[in-house]
């Protein structure tokens, strides 16, 4: 049955209403599955991973041990792994089985294979890359086990780009050359039989971090191979990355597919400097990682606080501090970048075309995005949201605004919509969005081929169907080109969108602003204090900066804030905070350039100045921002 049928159906039957959209969402991802577009396919090139022919780091989750009875078999769902792709941004995940430990694969094969291909197969209809992991620190001695396992996922998987072969998780301290290296050719010509390019990354001694011997006697036999790093930024330091760098430079690829905010324990606080300062250089050398791990276990490592959803909907009361923090991280690393098998580039500037959480309107791997072919809508005039050539994340309702019709919804941070679309004149609009939302909204920016031209916001209007009009002016220029709404905000569903109307302004007139740029969109530097999440003691808040100019921002540059309330922040990410209140944040090398038209965000957690009040939303401010 396709979705609209279904939706349809289950509208008639009065069962459309909020508290059941989390299972519309798992049935649209249920239909969709068999629409799934591929993804671009990963290649070694030297010391590079390529994601379809371009340097790119993936970000993404790593699950933890598959095994019978260690409490982590209940995330090994398609909701868990559609929940990481759409509220966490993640393009990547790992299905780490367990192999000689009690419960593992060697005493439960159908229990643990079952578990690794659920994730497999929801990544691949989710159109991420998955990684099967013979997670063991002792592969050399199962060696038999490895051969007959992997030769059976190449023949199940190998038809799909999405699929990379971890097949030894964390040597112990023995020979590269004589014990790691000899099993290695032994699992990878049994994958080579049966699949001829997908990568394969091997373990290197020393728990993943001897990354240098492996440089020192790579694997010349076949093609395609990478090598693990691990590293947990409690423990591991600026002498790790030097001894990658060294294996780097010596010519090696390297996949960071296991990575902690905390000690090698897996436990301990959070780390947030030394994270930072790995996010950075895995940033610096395109890196792909994956944190550990998707857990509720009481440990430093978990994402999730003990008791959380098996399938996703984890609210950030569910996270735990490195859960808040990788969060974050991840949905930072991702922004911008597109898996699909088109433009494999790392986006338009825009978000990218998958826009980190496409449930099938994504680029089908044609080289060319279905918005390139579709009929254009003549501005001036009016944009109905369903009428989108292409989206990430959301849905159609019936609407009950002036004129029937659907509206779209079910947005959530990071969803877009495109739209392709013939202006007439060059020229100033005015730019009307009809929205709806009981919840604190977000902001709509509003791109034309990749550029942002403008942003509006959204406030609270009184329901999902209390219908307002919020409005900016924008410049466009004449002629076709596709028209991209980018929904922005905290952790909860956002906004209904119905359209968006496009007047002709040639005294560049008003309107009810509702926020928005108000002057054409691409004049100076706007710097917002957004509250993502909140809880009686304290709430998240998101520091976020966009360059409206016309010329890139680049460091050194800085922002403060403050509040007057008693309220003071404990933590924070992406950025090196100093001072106390006033706070002064400043970027990272990964994320100091602001290109025209982009922006960057900081994270921060924050206690309350008194508990149960509602949260300080303080001015941001400094040079740069106006």
């Amino acid at each position: 049955m396709p979705f609209y049928q279904a939706r349809t159906l289950l509208s008639k039957l009065g069962l459309m209403s909020r508290f059941l959209r989390p299972f519309a969402i798992s049935l649209s991802i249920l239909i969709s599955f068999t629409a799934s577009a591929a993804v671009a396919p990963l290649t070694v090139n030297g010391s590079q991973i390529l994601v379809g022919g371009q340097a790119q780091g993936l970000a993404g989750n790593s699950y933890f041990w598959s095994n019978t009875g260690w409490g982590a078999e209940r995330f090994y769902n398609a909701d868990a792994v559609a929940w990481l792709k759409n509220d966490w941004k993640s393009n990547i995940v790992r299905a780490a089985m367990g192999v000689d430990e009690a419960g593992g694969y060697l005493s439960d094969q159908a229990g643990n294979k079952a578990r690794v291909t659920a994730v497999v197969d929801a990544a691949i209809a989710q159109d991420m890359y998955v990684i099967i992991d013979w997670h063991t620190h002792h592969a050399e001695d199962y060696r038999t086990d490895a051969v007959a396992f992997f030769s059976e996922m190449a023949q199940t998987y190998g038809s799909h780009n999405n699929v990379i072969y971890e097949i030894y998780n964390e040597p112990l301290q023995v020979s590269w050359s004589s014990t790691i290296k000899p099993y290695a050719e032994a699992v990878i010509g049994a994958i080579r039989a049966h699949d001829p390019d997908n990568l394969i990354v091997v373990g290197t001694p020393t728990w993943s971090q001897d990354v240098d011997q492996a440089a020192a006697d790579p694997i010349t036999a076949y093609s395609n191979i990478a090598y693990a790093l691990h590293f947990y930024a409690g423990t591991h330091k600026q002498w790790l990355r030097d001894r990658a760098e060294q294996a780097m430079n010596a010519g090696i690829a390297i996949m960071v597919t296991e990575w902690g905010s905390v000690n090698a324990s897996g436990d301990g606080a959070v780390d947030t400097a030394e994270t930072n300062a790995w996010v950075n250089w895995m940033a610096q050398y395109n890196l792909t990682h994956l944190n550990w791990s998707v857990h509720d276990k009481a440990e430093g490592a978990s994402i999730l606080q003990p008791g959380a959803s098996s399938t996703g909907n984890w609210p950030s009361s569910t996270l735990t501090a490195s859960g808040a923090f990788v969060r974050d991280i991840i949905r930072a690393y991702n922004d911008g970048t597109d898996t699909g098998g088109g433009d494999n580039g790392g986006g338009d500037n825009g978000g990218g075309d998958n826009g980190g959480g496409d449930n099938g309107g994504g680029d089908n791997g044609g080289g060319n995005s279905p918005c390139d072919s579709a009929s254009a809508i003549g501005l001036p005039g009016t944009v109905q949201a369903e009428d989108f050539c292409q989206q990430s994340g959301i849905q159609t309702e019936a609407t009950s605004d002036t004129g029937g019709g659907d509206n779209i919804g079910w947005i959530q941070n990071g969803d877009s919509s495109q739209y392709r679309v013939n202006v007439s004149a060059a020229d100033t609009y005015q730019v009307e969005l009809r929205v709806a939302t009981p919840t604190i909204g977000g902001s709509v920016d509003i791109l034309v081929d990749g550029n942002k031209v403008g942003s509006i916001a959204v406030g609270d209007t009184g329901g999902w169907q209390n219908w307002q009009t919020k409005s900016t002016d924008v410049q466009l220029n004449a002629g076709q080109q596709t028209l991209r709404l980018n929904y922005v905000g905290g952790s909860d569903y956002l906004m209904n969108i119905n359209w968006a109307k496009f007047n002709l302004q040639a005294d560049n007139g008003g309107g009810d602003n509702g926020g928005g740029d108000n002057g054409g969109g691409n004049t100076g530097v706007s710097c917002d204090f957004i509250i993502a999440n909140q809880w009686s003691s304290g709430f998240v808040g998101e520091v976020k900066i966009t360059n409206n100019g016309t010329s890139a921002i680049s460091s050194p540059w800085s922002v403060n804030f403050g509040f007057s309330d008693g309220s003071n922040v404990t933590s924070s990410w992406n950025g090196n905070l100093s001072g106390s209140n006033p706070y002064t944040i400043a970027p990272l090398s990964w994320n100091q350039t602001i290109q025209p038209g982009g922006s960057t965000s900081f994270g921060v957690q924050v206690n309350k100045g008194a508990s149960g009040q509602p949260a300080s939303t303080p001015t941001v401010g400094g040079s740069i921002c106006n």
